[in-house]
């Protein structure tokens, strides 16, 4: 691995979790320059070198060149993770690796699935947080001064980790995936270009989840302002929301993942040029949920419209988080979950969580794992 060589003045960035979501990130990245200098970090380095390569080819198909660089990463093994990343000193680090990836269940029967679903989100958080857990650990040993654009369930895992002083710089996804449809509802309502019309949306993951299933917000608590050239507009929220499950309803699953990848590049060249520029995301040093943000080299700034303060956003995210099935986050950490959403993981799984300890958060993974292999194996 020789990238971490090069003083090119761009930043190099690790992706860490080379499924789907990262090679579609891999892509992206490598065709443009501030963020063409990548570093591939996993325990299969042939597959991810090969995978490195072809996109690679690909960019200097279309006439971008970049590097791309493979290192031999496995997260539960702290010491070493923390070791590769003071010798590879990474100024980006960008994670998409999970125990179980959220799309796992949209396999199952159509009819199990939608049932699984109202479930919900949040007790599937140990999946997604038991590796950054490990992965944020490393980064703190390794004693590099790296930030880390999280993209597994960050609304939560954020939150989390913050508790112990152990948050990810930013996340990824979730409130920045409604955005575009919404911005584009918005310009056909008022009869406005796209490019006039802003959007400012505070809202956890649910929300994002339910409204273009749905075409409307479900239980979810958010805040919505919409200005078109600067100027603040009315708009009916209800018809704007109904054109997600319509006129603007989108493909979802792994095709899905394209527009996850592209908040996730908005995010990441942001931060590579530190543009400023406005975005969304999730878990900006911590918060929980998702915020309007300007980004920066070092992450991000809160970009919240006027008339919403910091602490009302916090709330309006919690709020809506409980409708994802979680219920609180305590200071050090525990997590509870909600009652009504447990109990149908309970009943389909035989899977009950109460509550998790920061600290026991791999072991409840592991028999969520196993109660969820066994479940999915009836339908194999």
């Amino acid at each position: 691995m020789n990238a971490s060589t090069v003083d090119s003045g761009k930043p190099l960035i690790m992706l860490v979790g080379m499924g789907d979501l990262s090679a579609k990130v891999l892509n992206l990245l490598l065709s443009h320059p501030a963020t063409n200098r990548i570093v591939l970090a996993g325990r299969d380095t042939e597959t991810i070198r090969r995978r490195g390569n072809l996109a690679l080819f690909t960019a200097t198909n279309l006439g971008h060149h970049g590097t791309v660089d493979t290192v031999h990463v496995d997260l539960r093994e702290v010491d070493a993770t923390a070791e590769t990343l003071a010798r590879v000193r990474p100024d980006i680090i960008f994670m998409g690796g999970s125990l179980q990836s959220w799309r796992v269940i949209t396999a199952l029967p159509k009819e199990t699935f939608e049932e699984l679903d109202e479930a919900q989100f949040g007790p599937w958080l140990p999946m997604h947080l038991t590796l950054n857990h490990l992965l944020m650990q490393a980064v703190r040993d390794s004693g590099i001064d790296a930030k880390v654009v999280n993209a597994a369930f960050p609304d939560a895992v954020g939150p989390v980790l913050d508790k112990v002083g152990l948050a990810p710089t930013i996340g990824v996804g979730n409130v920045a995936n409604i955005v575009p449809a919404l911005t584009l509802g918005s310009a056909h309502l008022l009869d406005a270009h796209p490019a006039d019309v802003e959007l400012r949306l505070t809202a956890q993951h649910y929300f994002s989840h339910y409204v273009p299933r749905f075409g409307d917000a479900g239980q979810g608590a958010y805040h919505l302002d919409v200005a078109v050239a600067g100027r603040r507009a009315e708009i009916d929220h209800g018809a704007l929301f109904a054109q997600l499950d319509n006129r603007l309803k989108r493909l979802g699953g792994v095709d899905g993942q394209l527009l996850t990848a592209s908040s996730a590049v908005r995010v990441l060249r942001g931060m590579a040029t530190d543009s400023g520029v406005l975005a969304h995301a999730p878990a900006p040093g911590g918060l929980p949920g998702g915020y309007p943000v300007r980004i920066h080299r070092d992450g991000a700034t809160l970009d919240l419209p006027d008339g919403l303060g910091l602490h009302e956003a916090i709330r309006i995210n919690e709020e809506c988080q409980q409708a994802d099935g979680i219920d609180r986050i305590d200071e050090d950490g525990t997590v509870h979950f909600t009652e009504p959403e447990m109990a149908i993981m309970k009943r389909l799984l035989g899977y009950e969580c109460q509550s998790m300890k920061l600290g026991d958060v791999s072991e409840w993974a592991d028999e969520l794992d196993a109660k969820y292999r066994a479940f999915a194996a009836r339908f194999a």
